[in-house]
């Protein structure tokens, strides 16, 4: 399994309220260590890694989480707790 976080920048160049909290749960809770990878959606860059990501699985909440596992589909959570429940937990 692999997972992805993606964080946004915001347009004056801080991140958004809501990745600060969720980054912090995740440190807080000990959970960074499942993360594989963090990528930013940088609102300034359609190019940032991701914005495009976002607009492959056409999100456009963020923090979200890309949860890929061998033999199935990608599955998106834009809602932490859901995430930690339905991934973390099992």
């Amino acid at each position: 399994m692999k997972i992805t976080l993606v964080k946004k920048i915001l347009a004056d160049g801080s991140p958004c309220a809501k990745c600060r909290d969720v980054q912090q749960k995740l440190e807080d809770n000990d959970q960074l260590r499942f993360i594989d990878q963090t990528l930013i959606a940088d609102v300034r860059d359609d190019d940032s890694p991701g914005m495009q990501i976002a607009r492959e699985f056409n999100v456009e909440r963020a923090p979200f989480f890309l949860v890929e596992r061998e033999g199935q589909a990608p599955e998106i959570y834009t809602v932490y707790f859901k995430f930690v429940k339905e991934v973390l937990q099992k």
